[in-house]
């Protein structure tokens, strides 16, 4: 897939509202815990800032509002934040649209400004042409470097690229990169672990890797359901021969099961987790595997999934995986060949 890039732009002395996903998980204390999603948007905002840009709004959504303003909504609570992840100097503004914002790009000192939530708008949600021309009105360019959501067709994703000129940001172009790397599939023996609750939700996914890999190890909720609906799958699909805690994890034949294709694979692509991930000791199939697939050094692995990419992180195997995605249904629907309305009109034809 080929799409407009951010490097192909000039941005030198313009306003450039870039689109980031900031929906992150807050601990106890108010401290972000995906550090990843954020961490994500820093070589665009940094490509933006070394090639001349005046102004670089940063715009995301943070959990569901349902189009009110709503106070435990608000991006404020991530700004601290933001900028220590960034290590660069954020100024929140209180609106995505509006006087206040145009005010700041207008006339402010501050290069680099943290919008407020963008589903604080019903008009986002519902692809509002009017609400997108508020959004684009004070900019020059946009870039969408928000692949966690590109599969909405949001205002601030899908319509905006009508109104300004847009582009693809780097971490974008490196999830459109990898993902094509493990739906095409370069190298065999090649295994995909699918996890997770919802079988109607994976089953697509675990369809199409049954097709073209030669192994799909299938847990979680998935499974049981799965196993419960009697449904028939080729002997490249592995379901659990056995559970702990009844059916909330994996048990150890079925984590001796997986181990064995995991090692073998040339090729490894995950999303979602073996059991309960987040009660003990219903995690111990999900950290398991990711030792086992951290392990496997001659393989390209990626790992997506908030849970999956929970493990990961406190595994502490971070940089012994070859990529890590910031998508969980936008993973899936662009592996599966869904509309990834936030890409599409990026694509060059």
């Amino acid at each position: 897939m080929n799409i407009k890039k951010i490097q192909n732009a000039d941005v030198n002395g313009k306003n450039v509202l870039l689109r980031v996903d900031f929906n992150v998980s807050l601990d106890e204390k108010g401290d972000v815990i995906e550090s990843h999603k954020i961490l994500a948007a820093k070589e665009s905002l940094e490509w933006l800032i070394e090639n001349g840009a005046r102004k670089i709004a940063l715009l995301t959504h943070f959990g569901r509002p349902d189009g009110e303003i709503k106070p435990e909504f608000s991006v404020k609570q991530i700004a601290d934040d933001v900028e220590r992840i960034l290590k660069r100097k954020v100024f929140f503004a209180n609106d995505c649209i509006g006087e206040k914002v145009k005010g700041e790009i207008e006339n402010g000192e501050n290069q680099i400004i943290l919008l407020e939530n963008v589903r604080f708008y019903s008009g986002e949600k519902k692809g509002d042409v009017k609400f997108a021309k508020k959004l684009a009105e004070p900019f020059d360019i946009y870039v969408n470097d928000s692949f966690g959501v590109d599969h909405r067709g949001h205002a601030s994703l899908y319509v905006i690229t009508d109104i300004l000129p847009s582009f693809g940001g780097i971490w974008l172009q490196k999830e459109i990169e990898n993902l094509e790397k493990v739906k095409n599939l370069q190298k065999r023996p090649a295994v995909a672990i699918i996890g997770g609750s919802k079988i109607a939700t994976k089953l697509p996914l675990i369809k199409m890797f049954e097709k073209s890999y030669n192994y799909v190890l299938v847990g979680g909720r998935v499974a049981v359901e799965a196993i419960e609906q009697g449904i028939n799958f080729s002997e490249k699909v592995i379901l659990p021969v056995d559970f702990t805690g009844e059916t909330l994890d994996i048990g150890p034949k079925t984590i001796e099961l997986f181990r064995e294709k995991i090692e073998q694979a040339k090729t490894i692509v995950w999303n979602g987790p073996m059991g309960k991930f987040e009660e003990k000791p219903y995690d111990i199939g999900t950290r398991e595997l990711v030792k086992f697939v951290a392990g496997n050094k001659d393989a390209f692995s990626l790992i997506g999934g908030g849970e999956s990419v929970q493990a990961l992180a406190e595994s502490g195997y971070w940089e012994d995986i070859s990529f890590v995605s910031t998508g969980g249904g936008a993973m899936l629907s662009f592996l599966i060949g869904e509309e990834m309305l936030g890409i599409e009109k990026l694509v060059i034809k």
